[in-house]
Parts: structure tokens; sequence; C-alpha cells
């Protein structure tokens, strides 16, 4: 069946929840929903070139985190993973999608548990991609974190900065991705990841996710400088999870090569996959 088979097709649309979280909608409407997390310092940009291979069987949604892209970054505002979790749900629920998969790459894994954790009638299976499962696999950088009277960064402070979330030969960050970590205040860099270290300081991924019963996906570029990509088998405990490691990609293999991150991908959603319930909004 092609797009055009399945209701109305949305192209870049783009909207908001209560006029603090950006939402962006590509695909049919109607076909299966996914929701695309990203990680900290980063944006629904960094899914832009893994978003077209998925659009042609899904409705794939994705939200700026608060404190990232173009949502709101109140300096008052929770940037608790719970609470994160909980505007992710809001999405869906303004949205009228009844059941996603939810996709979520680094700590955009830590924010899809917790939504999993509390709308477990909303998941319909999770893929987490280079998801750091507990604090013991994190690999200490080399770098010196930018200083908050340098902010905003320059491009070469940013990409020194990020330098460790990519390891395939030759990989640039593109410069709208450098834009997208400028915008964020110091504030909302600094607690969003504080944030994620906290949840995964309080009880490892894996524990959380044995006992929720649903259909598991870890995908991690076996070349990670962020997360010992060893760590992924920790994942196993989890009743029927699936660790596929991608030999020469590192910490963001959905930029470094989309193909290779879809092709797992999209065998774990056709088998998983339940249909949208979303009508117009």
């Amino acid at each position: 069946m092609t797009s055009s088979d399945r209701g109305p097709h949305v192209n870049g649309e783009t909207s908001s929840v209560d006029g603090d979280i950006h939402v962006r909608q590509d695909g049919p409407r109607d076909a299966p929903a996914l929701l695309l997390i990203h990680g900290s310092a980063s944006s629904t940009r960094s899914w832009d070139p893994l978003v077209p291979l998925l659009t042609g069987s899904h409705h794939v949604i994705r939200i700026d985190l608060l404190g990232h892209g173009r949502s709101a970054k109140p300096a008052d505002g929770s940037y608790a993973i719970p609470d994160q979790a909980r505007r992710a749900g809001a999405a869906l629920d303004r949205l009228g999608v009844e059941r996603a998969i939810v996709v979520g790459h680094s700590s955009g894994g830590v924010v899809a548990t917790a939504l999993a954790e509390q709308r477990p009638e909303r998941v319909t299976a999770l893929a987490l991609i280079n998801t750091g499962p507990s604090l013991d696999a994190f690999i200490a950088p080399q770098s010196a974190a930018i200083d908050p009277a340098q902010w905003p960064p320059t491009d070469e402070q940013i990409r020194e900065f990020a330098s460790t979330g990519f390891s395939r030969a030759g990989y640039r960050i593109p410069q709208e991705l450098l834009d997208e970590v400028r915008v964020m205040t110091f504030h909302s860099l600094t607690a969003t990841m504080q944030a994620a270290r906290g949840y995964l300081a309080e009880r490892a991924l894996p524990d959380r996710l044995a006992g929720l019963g649903k259909p598991l996906l870890v995908i991690f570029g076996e070349d990670d400088r962020r997360w010992r990509s060893s760590s992924a088998a920790g994942y196993r405990v989890v009743p029927g999870a699936k660790v596929e490691l991608l030999p020469g990609l590192g910490h963001s293999p959905l930029l470094e090569d989309p193909p290779r991150t879809a092709a797992p991908l999209l065998a774990f959603t056709a088998i998983h996959a339940a249909p949208s319930a979303a009508g117009p909004r």
C-alpha cells in the first residue's frame, strides 16, 4: 500500500503543545505511528536524514523536548525526565495518537523509557539508539566542558564539545545541528544533561524495562565514544529484547549512516507497529 492509499500525507507539518513544545509530523497520518525523541543538546533536526526512510510506512512524529530546538527554554521550568516524558505523552494525546512505537536516541531513550513507565497504554514498543543502560557504562569525556562565560559558544567550541558523538571517518557535524546547540540556554543544556544522569542513577534502564512487557530493540554504534557499546548486552535482561551492533559507527548512527540505522528499525516496526487512530488536528 502506498502512502497515497493511506489517507492525508503530512509533509513537515509543525505545531505546538500548550505553546511550549514544538511538534513535527511527516508521513501519512493513518499509518502506524513512530514517536522520535532526540538526545541532549539536539532537536528534531537530528532525525532529518532518517525520517525520509521511515515515512513510506509510518506517521512520524518528532518533538523538541523542553529546552531544545523550537520549544520553550524557561529558566524556571522542570527539565526532569518524568516531566519531559509527560510532555511527550501530551503530544500524542493532542494528536489523537492512541498507540506508537517510541524511538529514543541517547538520552532521548531515557525519556522514552519514562514515557513507557507512565503511559504503557500509549507505547506499543520501544527502540533505543545508543542509549546507555546505566551510569557505569558512561565514558568520561577528555575535552573540557563549555564555560558558561563563553555562552553562546562558537562553531569550533561546539564541534569540540560534540566530537565524541561521532566516530565515522570523515563525518562532519552539519551546520544546522551546531545552530541548534547555540539556541539553547546554558541552563537548559546543563539541566537536561543532569536530569538524564539523575534518572539513570536512580535505576538502570534494563531494570526499568524488564517488567514493562514491551518489545524492545536496542541499536548501538559499536564505536560509540560516549557509552561502552558492550553495555548494550545489559538490555538482554528484558524478555525478548533484540540488540543490534553497527560496526564502524559511533554514538549517532542515525546521522552517520541513516540507511544502516533504518534497516533494523524498520524490520522491528514491521512486526510490532499498531495502526494509528490519529485524526485531523
